[in-house]
């Protein structure tokens, strides 16, 4: 990620993705979230148009970054897209060539679908121009936002470039995810809801509650 040398060392970022409503998006700046991520993919369960997402990116103050997530669309789609909705952050979780993620000229992460195992070296090598690779637990082809985790040992590798991981996520187990990966960051949709799209306020706060406890811990 560029601007990781910009933050303090030993903190596990915090994403909190899928949000749709601003006050899960006021909640998250409050819990002190590093990055939102907002899904412009029609066929999710979370997702929002491209209007709505750069309403709520209006409300994040500096410091908590915005992404936008697409999955297998279009060029002039995602172009659309972003001539309403201007994230920090790109976000694909499809099949897309490292061609294909940079060719919007934003800086961009590459998700990976880890159900089956993934090679990550491979992977670093092929998506060099990524700010980071996001682990997340699906099968190749699946959406994103499963509740699925993965072996969190793959992600051991010291890698050229930040992991996030993903899948599966939620207050109970995100300590253990820490402990084992040592990410950069965490990335959580559907384990801090009470319904697709809809963000449980509690678990949110247990959420951010037990990374920061994984943090002091070491």
């Amino acid at each position: 990620m560029n601007d990781a040398a910009q933050l303090r060392p030993h903190r596990t970022r915090i994403k909190f993705c899928g949000i749709t409503r601003a006050e899960d998006l006021d909640l998250a700046v409050a819990l002190g979230v590093d990055l939102v991520g907002f899904v412009l993919v029609p066929q999710s369960p979370r997702a929002i148009n491209a209007g709505i997402a750069e309403t709520l990116r209006h409300r994040l103050p500096p410091g908590v970054a915005s992404v936008a997530l697409f999955k297998d669309a279009p060029a002039e789609w995602i172009d659309a897209a972003l001539a309403t909705f201007s994230p920090d952050w790109l976000q694909f979780h499809g099949s897309e060539s490292a061609a294909d993620c940079a060719r919007f000229g934003r800086r961009w992460f590459k998700a990976l679908a880890m159900k089956g195992g993934a090679d990550l070296v491979a992977a670093s090598a092929a998506f060099a121009g990524a700010g980071a690779l996001l682990l997340d637990g699906h099968a190749p082809g699946a959406m994103g936002g499963s509740g699925e985790t993965f072996d969190w040992q793959a992600a051991q590798q010291r890698l050229p470039m930040p992991l996030i991981v993903a899948g599966g996520l939620h207050p109970g187990n995100v300590a253990e995810a820490i402990a084992v990966a040592r990410p950069f960051a965490v990335d959580v949709s559907s384990g801090i809801e009470s319904r697709p799209g809809i963000k449980d306020s509690g678990k949110m706060v247990d959420f951010v509650a037990a990374v920061r406890a994984a943090d002091a811990l070491g």
